[in-house]
């Protein structure tokens, strides 16, 4: 075929795409007025469902587009026609910029409306006091590890988790220095210098290492210094005007984030799930393995395990842990009612679809 041929086409599917984009999103206004017509109070955001939507699209996928932009593709449309039947709003550790801002998008889509705070504790009361709809909060890195903060907030919270996402972290030096191998300081968040610990020690060994409440602060802060660099997202790079000097330090290239959405309400199934919990176990010989012998013994598979301080009596500790499959199917639910018997504390933090990548 020729070009002209080729391009009138591309032109025709083109119609054909929009009409069905719009086809899509009147049946998502008729969803709508069907489930007030049924629940003046209805929730209208169901991650389990958007979770069956992109898996179910990624198995359909016969390329050449890959599965991954597959699923950013149907996120974005799912949150166009979400926004026709509610104004969301989403807490994030903020300020802009930040790369949990950039996760908040990545699993919502460009259609909610946002609102940058302080800190992880300020994300849940946010949604806590019903402000916002859901909070974006991070929880482990590959390369460092687990945010200790984000655990603890869940001893005192009643908050759900409701998603999670997992996040490619690519970091970025970022400065208006054009001599910035002779800058004394680097900023960033105590997270990405450690995670581009190796990379500074080889190319800035002699600069001060100086760890802010944030990347976006780190941005703005080397904004306002020539006598330094940033590390942080390409976002904050252009949101605070700075230069991209050297993309992609991180020390490991599968360096990836996973961060947390709570909320109120519970998910239900959607096929692929995760369930994390919190156990408190006494003190005594043969604990730990009362907690996992049940889990073992049901098939059910653990993913990860922590702990941290009760911080009512010394020495004694809060297990959380994650597992394949939802509390309602029948292996974790067998295993969550031996584990109530024999423990102090169970409780679930939440249900949840695993992260479509």
């Amino acid at each position: 075929m020729d070009l002209k041929a080729l391009r009138d086409r591309i032109d025709a599917l083109d119609d054909q795409v929009l009409a069905l984009l719009n086809e899509r999103a009147r049946c998502a206004e008729e969803v709508a007025q069907a489930k007030l017509a049924e629940d003046p109070n209805a929730v209208f955001y169901r991650p389990e469902r958007e979770a069956q939507i992109l898996l179910r699209m990624q198995e359909n996928n016969r390329g050449p587009l890959r599965n991954e932009q597959i699923a950013r593709l149907y996120r974005e449309i799912i949150s166009a026609c979400l926004a026709l039947e509610e104004s969301m709003r989403v807490a994030y550790l903020g300020p802009a910029g930040t790369f949990t801002q950039e996760a908040a998008y990545k699993h919502f889509g460009s259609g909610i409306g946002t609102l940058p705070v302080e800190s992880i504790a300020q994300v849940f009361r946010e949604v806590e006091a019903e402000r916002v709809r859901y909070g974006v909060v991070p929880i482990e890195n590959s390369t460092e590890g687990i945010i200790t903060h984000t655990l603890d907030m869940f001893m005192q919270s009643s908050l759900h988790i409701c998603g999670e996402i997992l996040l490619r972290i690519n970091q970025t030096l970022m400065s208006n220095n054009p001599n910035w191998k002779l800058v004394s300081k680097v900023y960033s968040h105590q997270q990405s210098l450690a995670q581009c610990r190796a990379w500074l020690d080889r190319h800035l060994p002699h600069a001060q290492r100086i760890a802010v409440s944030s990347n976006a602060e780190a941005a703005r802060l080397c904004k306002e210094d020539e006598d330094s660099v940033a590390i942080g997202s390409q976002q904050a790079a252009h949101i605070y005007g700075l230069q991209l000097v050297q993309q992609n330090i991180e020390d490991q290239a599968t360096n990836t984030t996973r961060f947390l959405v709570i909320g109120q309400p519970k998910v239900g199934r959607s096929g692929k799930d995760k369930t994390s919990l919190m156990i408190s176990a006494p003190n005594r010989p043969g604990s730990l393995f009362s907690i996992l012998k049940p889990l073992a013994e049901n098939g059910v598979d653990l993913t990860r395990i922590e702990s941290r301080p009760s911080r009512n009596t010394n020495w004694e500790y809060i297990f959380f842990l994650d597992v394949l499959g939802h509390e309602e199917d029948e292996a974790v639910a067998k295993a969550l009612a031996v584990l109530r018997e024999d423990v102090e504390l169970v409780q679930v933090l939440g249900s949840y679809p695993v992260a479509v990548r």
